[in-house]
């Protein structure tokens, strides 16, 4: 009797010892997995996917294109492919199923994307040492226009239904003067409302004489021949100012692990030091850490009033 309860004693001693080890080892595990995670110094991903936006001349952004997908697969050690989505919908579910990591949005974009859970903040660009900068309408030079007031019932052209300055800001701005608003829609305004795939579309159409104005970014105007040369600024110029336009930003996949965030997010920020000519060329200023929340107020705000906006 005394041997069979010392097997039993025996028995359950290794069987507690077995499971304890079970217990500490299944603990234990987690942690270090996590701890390799974060210490990980390469991208999990095996190729990098990013989008840009399509607001330039094509054969100027065919160049930027080229030159960010070998300047970030050598830093990075992994292939990246770069597209130019027209239609900003896109984005949205392509960040929701998993197929594009980076996208350069407006911030009209990053505020539908961020709403959605489909994507975060990941930096901003400065232009001209401003995390913001103004959206403008252009003209014609010999036009008499002085306000966007004096637009009614004229053709006009907005950059594009995602854009911020291009659109959004103008329309803000509109609905704050009580030129439109729920009783009146732009094209109740305006004889003809055209969105352009772009700053550049947009201001070809007042070019051609398609339309009298098109709102747009100061930038394009203002900046260097990025978007416009100096042979088409010369029949331009500004009939107002409206804004500010929180700067465009690089969104991250919400799904992206934090440990990748982390190696792109440093790797961008590189960029500053390392090549900020293609920074500038490409993201159009130094690129920085904000408030997600603070830097899409404006933003929030006015996609918030457009909804009461006659359609």
């Amino acid at each position: 009797m005394k041997s069979f309860i010392s097997k039993r004693v025996s028995t359950s001693t290794h069987v507690l010892f077995f499971l304890s080890s079970l217990c500490i080892w299944s603990c234990s595990a987690p942690e270090e997995v996590i701890t390799g995670e974060e210490n990980r110094t390469e991208l999990s991903l095996k190729k990098l996917v990013i989008a840009l936006k399509a607001n330039k001349q094509p054969a100027s952004m065919l160049i930027e294109k080229q030159d960010l997908q070998v300047y970030l697969s050598q830093k990075l050690n992994r292939p990246v492919e770069i597209l130019i989505p027209t239609d900003s919908s896109i984005v949205v579910e392509s960040f929701r199923n998993g197929t594009l990591d980076i996208g350069y949005l407006s911030s009209t974009d990053a505020a539908r994307n961020v709403g959605q859970e489909t994507a975060s903040v990941l930096l901003v660009h400065l232009k001209n040492g401003k995390s913001h900068y103004q959206s403008v309408w252009l003209t014609k030079k010999e036009k008499p226009y002085q306000s966007v007031s004096d637009l009614q019932g004229k053709p006009v052209a907005f950059a594009s239904r995602s854009s911020t300055s291009g659109y959004l800001i103008p329309t803000w701005d509109m609905m704050k003067k009580g030129l439109v608003g729920a009783e009146k829609s732009l094209t109740d305004y305006f004889s003809l409302t055209l969105y352009g795939t772009g700053y550049v579309s947009a201001v070809e159409k007042v070019l051609s004489g398609e339309v009298e104005a098109a709102a747009v970014s100061d930038y394009v105007f203002k900046g260097n021949n990025k978007y416009l040369d100096d042979a088409q600024k010369v029949k331009l110029r500004i009939i107002q100012e409206q804004g500010p336009v929180p700067a465009h930003t690089l969104c991250i996949r919400s799904t992206m692990s934090s440990n990748d965030r982390r190696i792109l997010k440093k790797a961008l920020l590189e960029m500053n030091q390392e090549n900020p000519a293609l920074r500038d060329r490409i993201f159009n200023g130094k690129l920085i850490e904000v408030d997600e929340d603070e830097h899409l107020k404006v933003t929030r705000e006015a996609l918030l009033l457009q909804e009461t906006l006659k359609l």
